[in-house]
């Protein structure tokens, strides 16, 4: 399984605006084309984190792969209004917006 996680700013009171669109994106083919297999959305103090898990380790790549793709480019479109790349001056695409994991562990069975 890969995780990225997506970070950016967002308004407090938009929240339920961003769930529902993102209701109506997972609703559709869209997460089985990506292999999303779970979808997290957190927001702190103005910040928004979009934490999603791949079937596999090619989940960043997946995205730049399907960002083309018209309902990838609808969700992002409906989402403007609500979401605000974190650093404008430097976000060109998805990539530029994911945070680097610098420590990962997992229970042993």
């Amino acid at each position: 399984m890969h995780s990225t996680l997506i970070v950016a700013r967002m308004a407090p009171d938009v929240s339920g605006d961003v769930a529902r669109i993102f209701g109506e994106f997972d609703n559709t083919e869209m997460p089985d084309l990506m292999g999303t297999r779970r979808r997290q959305l957190f927001s702190y103090r103005g910040l928004y984190f979009h934490l999603q898990d791949f079937d596999d380790d090619h989940g960043g790549a997946v995205i730049e792969e399907t960002k083309t793709h018209p309902l990838f480019v609808k969700v992002s479109d409906d989402l403007k209004p609500f979401i605000e790349a974190y650093d404008p001056a430097t976000w060109r695409s998805p990539a530029d917006a994911m945070a680097k994991r610098f420590y990962h562990w997992t229970k042993s069975s």
